[in-house]
């Protein structure tokens, strides 16, 4: 049976989503061809031998439609005979780019497959997509009569259900923006970040990084989602998420070579690590972000691992509330838990994070010298994905 195996993974910086941050004068195609070139200048390869680039992005409207992956991957320098498509399972977009180019070489559709993802919110904000339409349908509104919720209200009902306090998610996130500068300053992110020129200048840093964080500063927060509406409706919520213990809004992009280990010995390439096993599962829509907790248990299952196999876990830290259900729910050791600090300090730009948690996670593996590696995202709509990686 072919396997399917990394060669290489890069992500570019990661900048703050709104006019005026670092990266946001670039285009969503290009600021995303910039992961695509590093990756093939990296590696060495004939991008003629890429048989497919499968792209995850959420705001697929004005300058990240139509199929903007064909256009990145035609701005990067491709040639034109090199087809691309453009995949959306929310945040977890290109983590199932991850999975779907994986599964193709595994089945023999593909020898040399680039997944990556994009998402430039300073260009196409959260929710643009929608238009302020109703994506939902009147199906699911008889199937849900009360109503679903936005994600920032799923986070509070996860902290009021796990029981866990302010101080609790605020220490969270202090700690997630101590790691992410401490990996900086270490030199842990150099191999992993394609520096971007802006204006002739060099971008070579995570924009929302906040060294100086502390528990005491992000305690001073009001909580981000408290509404009257939401209050009536939810009263015994008492509103501990805020914007400090929650993910920023960003831009970046990542890309990830994906081959089999036969072709890599033909082309002369040194996989990285093999892809082990994949889940993606459904959840409960209103709690939405709650899915990660069944996809953990799923992957291991199918990989016939146990957590105590796992090394290093990248866990997207949309809230901090997400990662401590997760933590209370399978005992996982937090001190191999995003190593190198997660979104809530690096970014979270929808589209590109699946691909940067796993550009991050081969970097942790190599650092610390484990074996596997267990990447999860929740993503809205009460999806989740799950990928075991190890380490070659």
């Amino acid at each position: 049976m072919r396997d399917a195996v990394i060669v290489d993974a890069v992500r570019t910086p990661i900048g703050k989503g709104k006019p005026g941050g670092t990266l946001s004068g670039i285009h969503p195609v290009d600021l995303h061809a910039h992961a695509i070139r590093s990756l093939i200048e990296r590696t060495g390869i004939d991008p003629a031998l890429v048989d497919d680039v499968i792209s995850g992005a959420v705001g697929q409207i004005g300058e990240q439609s139509g199929n903007t992956a064909r256009w990145a991957a035609l701005a990067a320098g491709l040639p034109e005979s090199v087809p691309a498509v453009t995949v959306d399972r929310q945040c977890g977009s290109s983590q199932q780019a991850i999975h779907f180019a994986a599964q193709g070489v595994i089945a023999g559709a593909y020898d040399v497959v680039i997944a990556s993802g994009i998402e430039s919110m300073s260009h196409i904000p959260i929710g643009s997509q929608a238009a302020g339409q109703d994506f939902l349908g009147p199906g699911v509104a008889a199937r849900y009569p009360e109503g679903l919720v936005p994600q920032g209200i799923s986070a509070e009902l996860i902290a009021k259900r796990w029981d866990l306090s302010r101080e609790q998610l605020d220490a969270f996130a202090a700690e997630s923006h101590r790691r992410a500068a401490a990996a900086w300053s270490e030199g842990r992110f150099a191999a992993e970040v394609s520096p971007i020129k802006v204006d002739a200048a060099e971008v070579n840093f995570d924009e929302t990084i906040r060294p100086s964080t502390t528990p005491e500063v992000l305690a001073g927060l009001r909580p981000a989602f408290k509404s009257d509406f939401w209050q009536q409706r939810f009263p015994d919520l008492d509103w501990r998420v805020t914007a400090g213990n929650s993910s920023p809004i960003n831009d970046g992009s990542a890309a990830v070579l994906i081959t089999s280990s036969e072709t890599a010995a033909r082309l002369g390439l040194r996989p990285r690590a093999r892809l082990h096993s994949f889940a993606v599962v459904g959840d409960d829509p209103l709690y939405m972000l709650t899915g990660v907790i069944p996809a953990t248990r799923k992957v291991l299952d199918r990989a016939g691992l146990t957590l105590a196999d796992i090394d290093a876990f990248e866990v997207n830290e949309a809230f901090a509330s997400v990662v401590l259900a997760w933590q209370a729910e399978t005992g996982a050791d937090l001190g191999k838990v995003n190593v190198n600090g997660g979104a809530t300090a690096i970014g979270h730009p929808l589209g590109a994070s699946g691909a940067r948690l796993m550009t991050t996670l081969l970097g942790v593996l190599e650092q610390t010298g484990g074996r596997y590696g267990l990447q999860t995202m929740c993503e809205a709509g009460g999806l989740a994905n799950a990928t075991i990686i190890e380490r070659l």
